[in-house]
């Protein structure tokens, strides 16, 4: 056992560009703090975007700041089924070459041609966290739950920056698979064969 980590949850969720901020919210529209995220300087904002895919919809789908250089759907592999589209597993941030989506605001509506992933599970831990655990960022990592419906998590990417807040990210579908809630404690087995 190389520590514990507590679990966060990720719901779907969007992160816009400023441009697309403002296409889907107006001209000038600045993102709105709804509350504070784990990881320093992160949000959830009160925005929301519906979000049409070519079998259905998902409404009241939160936006997440602050903006980036790239807006990014992230959904889960049950949402996929209801939106018609199947997101490839990726680490945040690597878009190329995904599914497209429509996603539609109170002043605008857009087409993105990719940007649809289901976020590939990972750990966010700070270089004091990686080191005492003997990690580094692009490690990967099998994580166990110990709940009612125990699991392991094999192959979870480390994420190591100076300012991250430990903590470990899976989607809800994962969760719902092994009965967890946010903040319970997993523990980190080791480096994944």
């Amino acid at each position: 056992m190389l520590g514990k980590v507590k679990v966060g949850i990720s719901n779907r969720h969007v992160h816009l560009t400023q441009e697309h901020v403002e296409v889907l919210f107006g001209a000038g529209h600045k993102l709105t703090p709804y509350r504070d995220l784990v990881q320093t300087g992160e949000f959830a904002a009160e925005e929301t975007v519906v979000l049409v895919g070519p079998k259905g919809k998902l409404e009241k789908v939160r936006v997440l700041g602050p903006t980036r250089a790239s807006s990014q759907v992230e959904i889960s592999l049950t949402d996929g089924f209801v939106l018609g589209v199947r997101p490839p597993v990726r680490q945040s941030g690597d878009i190329a070459a995904s599914p497209g989506i429509r996603m539609e605001g109170p002043q605008g509506a857009l087409d993105l041609t990719e940007g649809v992933i289901a976020a590939m599970r990972h750990i966010h831990m700070s270089t004091a966290d990686a080191q005492a655990m003997g990690l580094q960022d692009g490690d990967f990592v099998d994580v166990v739950a110990n709940t009612e419906r125990p699991a392991v998590f094999r192959k979870v990417l480390v994420r190591v920056r100076d300012s991250f807040i430990l903590e470990c990210h899976i989607d809800t579908d994962e969760a719902n698979g092994a009965a967890l809630c946010n903040g319970d404690e997993l523990v980190i087995l080791g480096v994944s064969d």
